[in-house]
């Protein structure tokens, strides 16, 4: 067997998210029913990281175990062409030793998540980011982020229905940018609760239209309550940037 590393990308709303699911196509069905019809041979993939439904990839990591040796442009114009019509490219495929693992050898995985910040609709942004017509001051959300970063029980932003084991996590990185009506949210850690980037947006935002404090943030942290955050943002805005290995 001959492992493949593959960096994909994908537009996330058609899909019920990475994860194969009755309800619903997803991004793994497509993936591996193409690497099907390629190799002629049933195919699993793991991957580093299993976006929600609507949430977009610019880099998502995945590997697969091919039964025989291709070169590797070869595999990825393959599976691109067998990919077609959907919104999901391979970006790259390389071959790796059977140590690596697209999840368990992951160090860390980033983030982004865009907001629209301003009073028209949207329309080529639409699904694509968050829009947010009321103003936003992104200093204030920039300088109350700094109290998320480190280790933290982080149980104020997982959501109910996370079935991680435990609600601490480090959070490397957690920056706001922006220019012009778009605000950038990066975030970096080797792990991730379910829903936690989604739900500290939210809290950023009511930071960012006064409605919070830097201290009402840091508040919400120490309560260690789902209760006592703010609300879950869409889906739309959330992009897996990397996978750092």
């Amino acid at each position: 067997m001959v492992r493949y590393h593959l960096k994909i990308e994908y537009d996330g709303r058609p899909f019920v998210g990475w994860q194969r699911q009755e309800n619903g196509p997803s991004v793994q069905q497509f993936v591996e029913e193409a690497v099907t019809r390629f190799t002629g041979a049933p195919a699993v993939l793991f991957v580093a990281g299993r976006t929600d439904k609507g949430v977009h990839a610019l880099n998502q990591s995945a590997h697969v175990d091919l039964d025989k040796q291709w070169s590797p442009d070869r595999v990825r114009d393959a599976l691109n062409a067998q990919l077609r019509p959907q919104p999901i490219v391979v970006l790259s495929a390389t071959i790796v030793d059977e140590e690596f693992h697209a999840r368990f050898s992951a160090k860390e995985r980033v983030y982004m998540y865009r907001i629209i910040n301003r009073r028209p609709p949207l329309t080529v942004d639409r699904g694509l980011s968050w829009w947010v017509p009321g103003a936003l001051d992104p200093a204030l959300m920039k300088d109350a982020a700094e109290v998320l970063l480190g280790n933290h029980d982080f149980s104020t932003f997982r959501a109910t229905a996370c079935q991680a084991k435990s609600p601490v996590k480090t959070l490397d990185q957690l920056d706001v940018e922006w220019d012009g009506h778009e605000i950038r949210i990066h975030t970096r850690a080797r792990s991730f609760l379910y829903h936690q980037v989604r739900n500290i947006v939210g809290s950023l935002k009511w930071v960012g239209e006064g409605r919070w404090t830097k201290d009402d943030l840091k508040s919400a942290l120490q309560a260690k309550d789902r209760r006592a955050g703010g609300p879950t943002v869409p889906a739309d805005g959330l992009y897996l940037t990397d996978v750092v290995y």
